[in-house]
């Protein structure tokens, strides 16, 4: 039987976690794709399904590397989750999706935008281009 190896962290560089993704759409099934295609590539995903359970997360101890909404929900839209969101959290890189992409003109903040419907190796590309791969990489 060959022997196992296990990578370890460089001495003094500790292991980074997955990339943490906080993503909020009122539709299950984008939730679900997105969410699937997500963990599988190797991201950390918190799904909900409101702008009101995402700023509950937010408000909490959670690492959150990424905000990932859509802009159309009801009561609380996406862009005024994203201006919440940066009350709360400053730095936090926010991704606004619409099939709309004229509505997330004009929010006040800043943030990267992805047209919807979108297929999901366009999901990943943009993401990847804000944080990066999962583990960091």
């Amino acid at each position: 039987m060959p022997p196992v190896f296990h990578a370890e962290p460089a001495p003094g560089k500790p292991a980074r976690s997955p990339r943490t993704i906080l993503l909020v759409d009122d539709e299950a099934l984008v939730i679900l794709a997105s969410a699937m295609i997500l963990k599988q590539t190797g991201y950390r995903v918190f799904e909900e399904h409101s702008a009101a359970g995402a700023l509950s997360l937010l408000r909490g101890e959670e690492l959150i590397d990424l905000l990932v909404t859509d802009f159309s929900m009801p009561g609380m839209d996406g862009g005024q989750l994203a201006r919440a969101s940066k009350e709360l959290r400053p730095d936090l890189p926010i991704l606004i999706t619409s099939g709309y992409m004229n509505s997330t003109l004009g929010i006040g903040i800043s943030h990267h935008t992805l047209g919807k419907p979108y297929l999901l190796n366009q999901l990943l590309g943009a993401i990847e281009k804000i944080i990066g791969k999962p583990q960091g990489g």
